[in-house]
């Protein structure tokens, strides 16, 4: 028996020994994505290339979960947990009767490059969608929970999860390929790494991905600085680029002058496997003295461990006969409802939800999201076998008469190319004159809030111009707001947006799943309460905010904001009344004493911050701990919440973390403690002072 399959040994020892079998020239093939065949050693063909943001992703028919952001705003851990479960047990799934038939195509393995654990700093970003939103801490708890859910808890990894970009990666998207984030020590380590960190150390995450741009002039998927982080954290999983970012190295960034020297200067910084095609030079590489064949044998070794502990070459794992018919069953789609339920974040509401249908003969439901998959997708996804959109959802539910109108085009000034602009427009006020309450579904939708390429008309390469909404929605808001109908806007989009007016209420949706519409019914109309909280900051102007392309955190994020906030980040209304009444602490660990005045059952969020009077704490708090309860009308509980360690450390300008001062005041409440966020709930924080 050869050495690699002797399951007696170990990983490392197996990996060695699979590399060592193969000549250099194979080991070299080996450190592309679409690995070839050897068939000499028994080893099939594979492809690194997989994805899974939210469910498994363009593989075909798959359970849909609400895009990242929105497992965000559950601020539920252990779901996101259960989604990444369920995501890891379809592409195992599927894995397994793609191998049996010999498809060993791209989008087909058990490699997946999620969870993106960038930090949304800046709500212009196409991709921010993509995260779980501008908060460290809570990226964190999420990125671990998405990774521990892919990868399982046994000797066999169940897929590999991969955390990306590292580390410095939010924006602009057109600017991607060449640009330079020039970022201090202070908020490397106060926001852009700690959640890799944690990944690593905390989580085991199986590989990094590297981002496109530089980080302070070095390119990121060979950058000493970031593989030394890395190093310093123990990492012995792979590394790989995002996808042609080597050949940037010569063609945009221009640290290299040929492909040779790129493919070069990346396998002997770290990059194990090329998401692209520059690796194709690596022989030339050698042959001409830039690289060794040690550099290739350690990457190749890599490569292979991760494979090994894939159980790529056991002769059976407990993952094998995962059934195909396991890929969107009932009990996975049940989840991604649930998610959805939790995710929806509502931002106003004068009384008038949930509605009362028995009050209601007529609804009009209004606008270019209502009926459109799209909004329910988000990016990154896979195809589900039944959407439910959000016209779908109101119809399925509500008894009484629904009258549609698409009302304007998602950004374009017509719907018709041949019509004059604005054709839809008396169409939606004719349905909304008619109706008793007007559901106006409005919002963007993945083509023009994402991936550099994914271009629209008023936006530039995936990002954001404006976070207003697009001025053929805007128009039709004034028009349905000046009928003076009840009007609930429902609003699907990935990002912070502001949509300028006061309707009767405001619904923040996200990118829902294929499930949304019937999520969205249900908290219509009072089956389930919203307990949604934004991930992000929601902010008044466009113009207030900082540069795009400054990656200080000054006046960014919640941690650091100094105006122009509309709704704050942990901010999101129910249907019952929840206050915290008061904390305590001690030895690690909050007690927050916790009523429901209301009289309903609910769903919320207990949320802890800090605040540090140290001289170089952040400016505002910091979201240190939270946990999601279920209380009853009238009910009061005590939640115990785990403060971390490192919640009561700060750091330097120098990037060194430690703990400074001695004095904190530790907040609690189902909102942050600031004046907009209590205006907004009727309610106030409850602290307690700590001294160390």
């Amino acid at each position: 028996m050869e050495k690699y399959l002797d399951e007696t040994l170990s990983v490392q020892e197996r990996a060695e020994a699979l590399t060592d079998a193969m000549t250099t020239e194979e080991q070299a093939a080996q450190l592309r994505y679409d690995a070839p065949s050897v068939e000499r050693l028994g080893i099939p063909a594979y492809n690194w290339w997989n994805e899974a943001l939210h469910g498994l992703a363009r593989s075909g028919t798959a359970t849909m979960f609400p895009q990242a952001i929105g497992l965000a705003a559950m601020f539920s851990p252990e779901l996101t947990q259960k989604a990444g479960e369920i995501t890891a047990e379809e592409t195992r799934a599927k894995y397994n009767v793609y191998a049996k038939l010999g498809d060993r195509d791209i989008y087909k393995g058990l490699t997946l490059w999620a969870p993106n654990i960038n930090i949304f700093r800046d709500p212009r970003w196409g991709r921010g969608h993509e995260t779980y939103g501008e908060d460290p801490f809570l990226t964190a708890e999420n990125g671990k929970a998405y990774v521990k859910g892919l990868q399982g808890d046994k000797a066999v990894l169940k897929t590999a999860a991969c955390a990306k970009h590292f580390a410095v990666h939010s924006g602009p998207e057109s600017l991607r390929h060449q640009f330079n984030a020039e970022v201090s020590e202070k908020d490397l380590e106060e926001t852009y790494l700690p959640a890799f960190r944690e990944l690593v150390t905390n989580a085991k995450v199986e590989g990094v991905m590297g981002a496109y741009n530089r980080v302070n002039g070095e390119p990121s998927c060979a950058s000493p600085y970031l593989m030394s982080k890395l190093r310093e954290w123990g990492f012995d999983g792979y590394f790989v680029s995002d996808c042609w970012a080597i050949c940037d190295f010569h063609a945009n960034h221009h640290v290299t002058n040929t492909p040779i020297e790129s493919a070069a200067l990346a396998l002997t910084t770290g990059c194990d496997v090329n998401c692209g095609c520059t690796y194709i030079n690596v022989m030339a590489a050698l042959e001409n003295g830039l690289i060794t064949k040690e550099h290739i044998r350690n990457a190749c070794v890599h490569l292979m461990r991760t494979r090994i502990r894939l159980g790529m070459f056991d002769k059976k794992t407990e993952y094998d006969d995962i059934p195909y018919t396991a890929v969107s069953c009932k009990e996975h789609k049940a989840v991604s409802l649930e998610c959805a339920e939790k995710s929806m974040v509502l931002l106003r509401n004068n009384g008038i939800l949930p509605l009362d249908e028995n009050k209601l003969g007529t609804i009009a439901v209004i606008g270019p999201n209502s009926l459109s998959r799209a909004p329910l997708e988000g990016n990154y996804c896979g195809t589900a076998d039944k959407y439910v959109t959000f016209l779908e959802g109101i119809q399925n539910r509500f008894k009484g008469r629904v009258i549609y109108a698409e009302g304007c085009h998602l950004y374009k000034d017509r719907c018709s190319g041949l019509a004059a602009a604005g054709d839809r427009y008396a169409e939606a006020e004719a349905a909304a004159e008619v109706s008793d309450a007007v559901i106006l579904s409005v919002g963007l939708d993945a083509s023009i809030e994402g991936e550099e390429g994914d271009t629209g008309n008023e936006f530039s390469s995936g990002d954001k111009n404006d976070i207003r909404l697009p001025e053929s929605q805007r128009i039709l808001i004034d028009k349905i707001m000046k009928t003076g109908k009840p009007v609930i806007i429902v609003c699907a989009a990935g990002s912070a947006v502001n949509i300028e007016c006061e309707p009767d209420a405001l619904l923040h949706t996200w990118y829902p799943g294929s499930e949304g519409g019937t999520a969205l019914a249900e908290i219509l109309f009072g089956d389930v309460s919203p307990s949604g909280k934004l991930p992000v900051t929601f902010y008044e102007r466009t113009e207030l905010l900082p540069e795009f392309t400054d990656y200080s955190m000054k006046n960014r994020t919640y941690r650091y904001a100094e105006n122009n906030v509309l709704f704050p980040f942990g901010f999101g209304l129910t249907y019952s009344e929840t206050v915290c009444t008061g904390v305590q602490y001690a030895n690690g660990r909050a007690v927050v004493s916790v009523e429901n005045k209301g009289q309903r059952v609910v769903e919320d969020v207990i949320q802890l911050y800090i605040k540090d009077y140290s001289e170089n704490a952040i400016p505002n708090v910091s979201l240190c701990g939270f946990r999601r309860i279920k209380i009853g009308a009238g009910e009061k509980l005590d939640v115990e919440i785990p403060v971390p360690e490192n919640a009561f450390t700060a750091v330097d300008e120098n990037g060194v973390r430690k703990r400074f001062g001695d004095r904190f005041t530790l907040f609690a409440g189902n909102h942050q403690p600031d004046p907009i966020s209590e205006r907004l709930c009727g309610s106030g924080c409850v602290s307690t002072e700590i001294n160390l």
